[in-house]
Formats: C-alpha cells, sequence, structure tokens
C-alpha cells in the first residue's frame, strides 16, 4: 500500500498527514472521554445520585426513543454502547433498581421486555444534554458560526461512517 495514502476500494485517496491528525484527536478525545469529565458535571447537578454507567444506560434508552418503532431492549443497549449482553443486562438491572430506567412490555411481542426511562430518568436526560451542551457551548465560543456549522456536518458525516464501518 502507497505510504503517502491509503485506499478503500473505489474511495479517494485519504493523505497519511490526515491520517495521522485524526488518530492523534480521536486518542485525546478517547482520553476525555475515558476520565468521565463531561458525566460528573451531570450527576453533580441531580437530585438523584446516578453511577456512569446508569447515564450510560440513561443515554442509550433515550437514544432509542428516537428511533420511532423500534422497541429498545437489553441488546438495542448493548449494541450502542458497544459492550457484550451480559453486561448490558447487568448495567440495565442496576439502573432499573436506581430508579432510573422501567421495563414495560413490546407493543410488537408481549413476552418481549423493553425499556424505557422514568421521570427520574427523563431528568437525567435533561441534567446531561443542557450539562454537555454547555460544555460545547463553551469550547465552541470563538469560533466563526460558519466554523462551528461546518464542524458540526463533518463531525456527524464521521461518526455516520463509524457506525457504517462497525456494521461492515
Amino acid at each position: 500500500m502507497d505510504t503517502q495514502a491509503r485506499r478503500r476500494a473505489d474511495d479517494a485517496p485519504v493523505d497519511e498527514t490526515v491520517l495521522t491528525a485524526v488518530e492523534a484527536a480521536m486518542i485525546r478525545i478517547r482520553r476525555r472521554q475515558s476520565r468521565r469529565s463531561l458525566a460528573r458535571p451531570v450527576m453533580k447537578g441531580l437530585a438523584e445520585p446516578v453511577d456512569l454507567n446508569t447515564l450510560a444506560v440513561v443515554d442509550a434508552v433515550d437514544e432509542g426513543a428516537d428511533e420511532r418503532g423500534r422497541d429498545v431492549t437489553v441488546g438495542f443497549v448493548a449494541d450502542r454502547l458497544a459492550i457484550d449482553p451480559s453486561r448490558a443486562s447487568r448495567i440495565v438491572a442496576d439502573a432499573v433498581r436506581s430508579g432510573f430506567v422501567r421495563r414495560v412490555a413490546s407493543q410488537e411481542d408481549g413476552r418481549r421486555s423493553c425499556l424505557e426511562l422514568t421521570s427520574t430518568g427523563e431528568e437525567a436526560v435533561t441534567a446531561a444534554h443542557r450539562t454537555r451542551q454547555d460544555f460545547y457551548s463553551h469550547v465552541l465560543e470563538g469560533w466563526d458560526p460558519d466554523e462551528q456549522q461546518e464542524f458540526a456536518r463533518l463531525l456527524t458525516k464521521f461518526v455516520r461512517s463509524l457506525d457504517d464501518a462497525a456494521r461492515g
């Protein structure tokens, strides 16, 4: 393979400097995320304490609620969090026990158990969105509005490509 560029079948080449820059940025993002620096302020703003795994479940259940017609199950949570189903089952059970999520019967198949947020879970989602968006607003406030729009567009496109690569 060419040292200056890598090429997937029928795709435009990707310059090595781009690959190096993306890799370095993703490493820094991963490190920051592994420290859960955004989750801790969310937890401080809640009336009920929530652990980091429960917050991840709450986010996944909230995300699933946006996908019309899709049952939000433990399998859905496992998929969204990229963890094995047995681990997802354990952290979902903790989220249910702590009152952020409840199990309900599927409207498609009554034998199937689905997940939905409780009012406490909805409060956690609202606090999480507010805290993260306040943080991102602070980070992006010095950027030109066109740069902000372009960044949002490209980041969304990049994440979709990550999702496609994980599926394929």
